[in-house]
């Protein structure tokens, strides 16, 4: 099974197995990693599932939605590789793919 490598907010590091077919929101959120709200749920909507992802998978993930953009312009940790977890769907592809998640706003 595909692994997810989440970094939490103290920077400890762990990895996950994630299922083909759920996104990177519910793979993390499904492990155990409390900090990561996700209050909407995955409807891109909310933030709270913001993560910052190792730039050596970023040509991998899916293009950036305007919503998903508008959203993470009212961050105050936006960085060049910001992504809403919920909006990555996590694939076989995307084995060994590290993020790190985002301070909350």
């Amino acid at each position: 099974m595909p692994k997810l490598i989440v970094v939490n907010r103290a920077g400890e590091e762990r990895a996950v197995e994630a299922g083909d077919g759920l996104t990177v929101m519910e793979a993390i959120r499904d492990n155990g990693f409390d900090e990561l709200l996700a209050l909407c749920g995955g409807c891109c909507s909310c933030a709270t599932c913001h993560v910052h992802v190792d730039p050596a998978f970023a040509d991998k993930l899916p293009p950036m939605s305007e919503d998903e953009n508008d959203l993470l312009d009212s961050s105050d940790h936006r960085v060049a590789t910001s992504r809403l977890s919920c909006q990555i769907p996590f694939t076989a592809e995307l084995d060994g793919i590290r993020v790190t998640i985002a301070p909350e706003d």
